[in-house]
């Protein structure tokens, strides 16, 4: 998403939130479910812009006050703030996290290896009310449903099969216990320092108990399958490299929940087209 200033509405949120505070340098960055408002060094302001953003917020942001005691070895947003509704709107405050993000295919297997291997090591037990089920963005208990009966029929016929493989292996996996999965551990969730060392990682609105190699999946989509198979086993390699052939499908099936139009879904569905044909999954 490309950035832009602070509308007054905005301003004057961040002014409830954060009195005194100023937004010489703030910066917005909206998205389907949030508008962020970047304060550099100071916070960032979420603003939930649909239903299941404002009503999930408190426990989204309950959430992230548990992960604070979990003794993680990277940063995570601490609110700064209560969530405030209104008849406007609902918001949050939450603490900067420094660092960068690295560009696609530029991390270093041990750092990943390490983020990894601290979320297999969270206990559950106090995070468990607090997180949300699998497949939280992509139909929640009616994923497998949703791919099969939304998702496929809007693929070109000689990519159908493949698409019905793919969840028929994911469906044939042995079950793992689960463990904290982050749900989204890409590209701008994981800030790096100039060192090469990930210091925080953000976003935990889709954090669940599951399989952890959805996320090794995740890394891999940004980070490359090579720098992977040097980060985890072969056999949690192959169970990611199977999570991952479902991946590109789950984004029809989120436009298609989000009520994208017609032209969205079609160009949506060429993404995934391409997507699938370049994966090697065949």
């Amino acid at each position: 998403m490309i950035p832009r200033p602070p509308t007054d509405r905005e301003v004057g949120i961040v002014g409830t939130l954060l009195p005194s505070t100023s937004l010489d340098r703030a910066t917005v960055i909206p998205s389907g479910s949030h508008d962020v408002v970047l304060i550099p060094d100071v916070a960032a302001v979420r603003i939930a812009r649909s239903a299941p953003a404002v009503e999930s917020l408190p426990r989204r942001t309950a959430l992230l006050e548990a992960l604070a005691k979990a003794a993680l070895p990277f940063a995570t947003p601490i609110p700064l703030s209560p969530v405030v509704s209104t008849s406007g709107w609902t918001a949050v405050a939450v603490s900067w996290i420094p660092g960068r993000y690295a560009p696609r295919g530029n991390g270093e297997p041990a750092s990943l290896r390490n983020v990894l291997e601290a979320l297999a090591a969270v206990d559950l037990a106090p995070l468990i009310d607090l997180l949300d089920v699998p497949h939280a963005y992509a139909g929640r208990e009616r994923w497998e449903e949703l791919i099969l009966t939304e998702a496929v029929p809007r693929l070109p016929p000689r990519l159908r099969d493949s698409a019905v493989r793919r969840i028929a292996a994911v469906l044939a996996l042995d079950p793992v216990p689960p463990r904290l999965v982050h749900g989204d551990l890409t590209g701008e969730n994981m800030h790096w320092s100039p060192a090469g060392d990930i210091i925080g990682v953000l976003d935990w609105d889709l954090a669940h108990p599951f399989d952890p190699a959805i996320d090794v999946a995740c890394l891999a989509h940004w980070h490359g399958w090579p720098t992977i198979a040097k980060t985890v086993d072969a056999a949690t390699y192959v169970r990611a490299r199977t999570w991952y052939g479902t991946f590109a499908m789950e984004q029809i099936v989120k436009y298609l929940l989000d009520d994208a139009d017609a032209a969205a879904i079609d160009e949506c569905v060429g993404r995934v087209v391409r997507w699938m044909d370049s994966d090697g999954l065949g």
